[in-house]
């Protein structure tokens, strides 16, 4: 569960990354992502030994013509499987209140221009995510698959850790662990993240 939190910047982060990729490509009207075929998902750890994997959801953004990216993440559609737990995380680890990741930045467009139908590229990227309030720096590389000049995905080139102190979510996941009686949770999350865009 904590976890999720973590993963949730993770996706974040990505999402960040797969948009500079897809207002790279050649249109002027910019890009629209494909909520029902992207997916944002992290792994937790519980006991020392139990892994898990879950998800979110609802995600929606866009790259506007002038490289502008805006990735949003519905941090109230997290599902891990189990109903109760799922209601916890949002309230506890999210923050019911701001339920909402956002992840901002401004792409240059040139690296990617070139890309064909068919083929593909990894690319370094740094971006902003802004979890529970706080501003989070990323950086990673992401891999690029070109389909069509109407649609492109971007997916993580490696799994992307993040820690729960860095995502500033240390307090939600000890109130997990107190809820749950567990005696531990993994504060260090494996992220993942496919993006599709098309126009």
């Amino acid at each position: 569960m904590s976890k999720v939190t973590k993963i949730i910047g993770a996706v974040l982060a990505l999402c960040w990354m797969v948009s500079p990729v897809m207002a790279a490509g050649h249109s002027k009207a910019g890009w629209t992502l494909s909520g029902g075929e992207s997916k944002v998902a992290f792994g937790s750890i519980k006991k020392g030994k139990i892994g898990e994997i879950h998800h979110f959801k609802s995600l929606s953004g866009k790259i506007a013509a002038d490289g502008a990216v805006s990735v949003e993440i519905d941090l109230a559609s997290v599902h891990t499987k189990i109903p109760i737990r799922n209601e916890r995380m949002i309230k506890w680890v999210f923050d019911a209140a701001k339920a909402k990741a956002v992840l901002s930045a401004k792409v240059d467009a040139k690296d990617i221009a070139g890309l064909k139908a068919g083929e593909t590229k990894t690319v370094a990227v740094n971006g902003t995510l802004t979890l529970n309030g706080k501003a989070i720096a990323i950086k990673t590389t992401l891999f690029v698959a070109k389909f069509s000049d109407h649609k492109i995905m971007v997916t993580t080139d490696d799994m992307i850790m993040l820690s729960t102190a860095y995502a500033g979510i240390n307090e939600g996941i000890t109130k997990l662990m107190e809820v749950a009686k567990l005696p531990s949770i993994a504060r260090t999350s494996p992220v993942t993240l496919r993006l599709v865009f098309t126009k």
